[in-house]
């Protein structure tokens, strides 16, 4: 094992010493699985990796102990194929013993009982697992695997202003969560023209950010109570001003942006803009905007 390169066995050392009680490489075995789309039996896809189809496919293993030890190790470590040669981290088992009341004649099955003991780093840690392509390994034989990366997979990236849509729930997540730290960035830079639709009803709102406020500032105010001070969509909001606008008409109400202006970008043009989308989308006839 390299000192100069992060490894799947440094990784396996570090968490398992934490540990309670500690857990030495010879105690894991680590698992890859792939997807099989349209072979029953097998995980088809992403939809499949739900704690309950997880273990019950892993449990599952080969009468032959060529492909899978008779006396497998007490931690089973499972990692999924994200491409060619990466793998990432799915979770961790501890393994309970055979079920021998199950076996058949092709099929061993065990009782494995989900376990936190990579916790931390479910979904983020990726290891290069190109050779060999035996799927299943003991750590101690697996600890040179390099790791790739260790990723926040929780970050969600900003899809660039031709993209924004978020429902009344992820607008309200976006103004706080550190999720959301990069589009917090992006929209708090410019001006622009914004409109909200009502998904219950097909109704429309074009509102404008400019000056200092920024798409930012303006969807803030939307995100505490749904309405931002708009006459038309206060009118859908829940009467009673204390109510949880998430169980009232703002949860229907998506929010877009129709055109995006850099800081230095004057009010005039700004307005002009709002007016020509009022025009086109009817707003005004047949929307939620009342001026």
């Amino acid at each position: 094992m390299t000192t100069s390169t992060l490894t799947l066995g440094h990784v396996l050392n570090a968490l398992g010493a934490e540990h309670q009680p500690p857990v030495g490489l010879e105690e894991i075995r680590v698992i890859r699985h792939v997807f099989k789309p349209g072979h029953d039996g097998h995980l088809q896809g992403p939809e499949d990796l739900t704690t309950e189809k997880v273990m019950e496919y892993t449990r599952r293993q080969s009468i032959s102990t060529k492909s899978f030890p008779a006396a497998p190790e007490r931690y089973w470590v499972a990692f999924v194929a994200d491409g060619q040669s990466r793998s990432r981290l799915w979770g961790s088992f501890e393994n309970l013993g055979e079920r021998e009341d199950e076996r058949t004649e092709h099929n061993r099955f065990w009782s494995l009982c989900p376990v936190g003991l990579l916790a931390g780093l479910e979904g983020r840690l990726v290891i290069d697992w190109s050779s060999p392509l035996t799927w299943n390994r003991a750590a101690t034989r697996a600890a040179d695997l390099p790791v790739i990366e260790i990723a926040d997979r929780d970050a969600v990236p900003f899809p660039g202003f031709d993209h924004v849509l978020l429902p009344f729930h992820e607008l309200q997540d976006m103004v706080e969560d550190s999720r959301y730290a990069q589009w917090r960035t992006a929209l708090s830079e410019v001006q622009g023209i914004y409109l909200i639709t009502d998904s219950s009803t097909g109704k429309q709102y074009v509102g404008k950010a400019d000056g200092a406020e920024r798409i930012l500032g303006r969807w803030r105010s939307y995100a505490r109570d749904g309405h931002g001070g708009n006459v038309g969509l206060r009118s859908l909001m829940e009467l009673d001003p204390q109510a949880d606008v998430t169980v009232g008409q703002a949860r229907h109400l998506v929010f877009s942006l129709l055109r995006v202006f850099g800081p230095s970008t004057s009010s005039s043009e700004v307005d002009a803009a709002e007016s020509h989308y009022k025009e086109a989308l009817l707003t005004r006839e047949f929307g939620l905007n009342r001026n």
